[in-house]
């Protein structure tokens, strides 16, 4: 059967293929291809002219000179996933956003939020990723940055090689120290000296994270080495890597850059001097605090006085301290901080009559001084690593003011407790669960280790039945509820089957709470025994 339709010719110069592109986007009602009418017959004739022009336009390619060969993809040597373990991986990869998922989950688990906590548990085993689930990994990676350090240990060389071909994962080479170059042997002194000299930054960056690592002076003498011909913005990463192995021996080096031709390279190298204890710069901060903060005995009993400093001299400011004061801050305040941030917290019991971090902070404080004084015992706390000013600072769990006598926001509670041990610091956390509930509880569950201990994993639950038998408004809590999907441990699970019936609703509940908490715990216990499967399936 022959068609009717009046023919086109492709190759006239009124047809050219982005012409029949324009023509099929807008219609042939609205646009007809050349030399044909509008009508019926219109779409066909553009399907035809579409037809001869990709004959013409791919018999028309000239043979293009032969690219070179890919090298091969670096061979894995670790052990392959077992298969129930791969394909676990492959439901957590199809579940990622923008893969076919969506709308409300009911009691049906998250499994995107299970993929982090699955990458952690396979790269402790030392498990390579299969090949086919490369490119799935890449792109969760690409969506999440959270997920990307996982990602990269899992998938090994072999991603950093995929990421050379496809822009979209470029962030793999940027995350990769040296961008997936090989590093020179750390005992070839000629190939090192060659890197440190002619390397490319991540490269560079990447060769002194690994001296440090092993030989910390090594690693601080290289960087003394080219340290004033570095840019500032280098020199301040390179400074940075001597947080590993932080010590002593590093002090003169410290002491040099303090003065830097860069402000920010000379607050960096204070800060590192003053969670040295015994550096110099310690011992100057220690004598300006103690010359601000005092005890006063005229009263009934010892006050702290404060006397904040008057002005900020030059040798302050070769110190570390900043003289501008943020807007809004009094310029006496903000240098006080600044000193006994700084100053050792081991010089203070000296100053203050030989009392206990514990004894001192409960000391009261006179001229409503006391907040500025502790926030930055606080943050000295945290840059000294130093737990028993710590647990002064958090005071007991259970006490009235909920963050103890020193912590003046949650984030520096969190902070705080960053210093304590993982099972000292999740018992703190359940006492003061059991003491005040989940309100305020969200930042302080984030600093604790996975999974939740037994205590912690109790009073978690405890409070969420507490609030759920209280009909309180339920979506108040879905952020906890969250967190205890991913973090409480998985033999919890029976322990919450008295938890899945829809609740008796007080009067005064929100509407509709009891059928959500129902829900929420459905969905908790499906997760917890998801993640203990997916744990065995790991071990198999």
């Amino acid at each position: 059967m022959t068609r009717t339709s009046a023919p086109t010719d492709p190759t006239a110069p009124g047809a050219p293929w982005e012409e029949l592109v324009t023509t099929a986007l807008l219609g042939t009602e609205r646009r007809t291809p050349p030399g044909t009418a509008p009508g019926r017959e219109a779409p066909v004739a553009l399907l035809d002219a579409a037809a001869v022009e990709t004959v013409r336009r791919r018999a028309g390619l000239r043979p293009a000179r032969a690219a070179t060969r890919l090298a091969p993809a670096p061979e894995e040597t670790r052990a392959p996933l077992p298969d129930a373990a791969a394909r676990r991986l492959a439901l957590l990869l199809a579940d990622r956003p923008g893969a076919g998922g969506g709308g409300r989950r009911g009691t049906a688990p998250d499994l995107m939020e299970l993929l982090p906590q699955w990458l952690t548990a396979a790269n402790a085993r030392g498990f390579a990723a299969p090949s086919e689930a490369l490119p799935a990994l890449l792109d969760a990676a690409r969506g999440r940055t959270d997920l990307r350090p996982a990602v990269l240990i899992f998938a090994g060389p072999r991603a950093l090689w995929l990421a050379r071909l496809n822009p979209d994962w470029r962030f793999a080479l940027r995350a990769t120290p040296g961008g997936g170059a090989t590093l020179p042997h750390l005992d070839d002194a000629g190939r090192v000296e060659q890197v440190w000299q002619e390397g490319l930054f991540a490269e560079r960056v990447a060769l002194l994270a690994a001296i440090r690592a092993r030989e910390p002076a090594a690693a601080r003498e290289l960087l003394a080495s080219t340290w004033a011909t570095e840019r500032a913005e280098d020199r301040l990463m390179f400074l940075d890597s001597l947080r590993t192995g932080l010590g002593a021996a590093d002090e003169p080096f410290l002491e040099q850059a303090l003065t830097d031709r860069s402000r920010n390279v000379r607050a960096t190298a204070a800060e590192l001097l003053s969670a040295l204890p015994g550096s110099a710069l310690a011992a100057r901060m220690a004598v300006r605090a103690g010359a601000c903060v005092a005890l006063d005995h005229t009263g009934d009993g010892p006050v702290i006085s404060v006397e904040a400093p008057h002005e900020c001299d030059a040798s302050m400011e070769r110190d570390g301290v900043v003289a501008k004061a943020p807007t809004g801050r009094g310029e006496r305040s903000w240098w006080l901080g600044q000193l006994v941030e700084a100053a050792p917290l081991d010089s203070w019991p000296r100053r203050l009559g030989g009392r206990t971090a514990r004894e001192i902070v409960a000391l009261p404080v006179a001229d409503d001084w006391r907040a500025e004084l502790h926030a930055a015992w606080c943050r000295a706390a945290v840059r000294q690593r130093n737990a028993e000013w710590s647990r002064a600072l958090l005071g007991t769990p259970a006490a009235p003011e909920a963050g103890g006598p020193g912590a003046v926001s949650l984030a520096e509670r969190a902070k705080l407790l960053g210093t304590l041990g993982a099972g000292e610091r999740a018992d703190w956390v359940a006492g003061f669960i059991a003491a005040h509930g989940l309100s305020e509880a969200f930042q302080l569950l984030g600093v604790c280790g996975v999974p939740w201990s037994a205590p912690l994993g109790r009073a978690v639950v405890d409070a969420l039945n507490i609030a759920r038998d209280a009909g309180s408004y339920p979506w108040s809590f879905s952020g906890v509820m969250g967190l205890a999907e991913r973090c409480l441990d998985p033999s919890e699970a029976t322990r919450l089957d008295g938890l899945l019936a829809v609740p008796e609703e007080p009067e005064d509940a929100s509407p509709g709470a009891g059928g959500y908490w129902s829900e929420a715990f459905q969905r908790l216990v499906t997760t917890l025994r998801l993640r203990g499967t997916m744990l065995a399936e790991l071990e198999a």
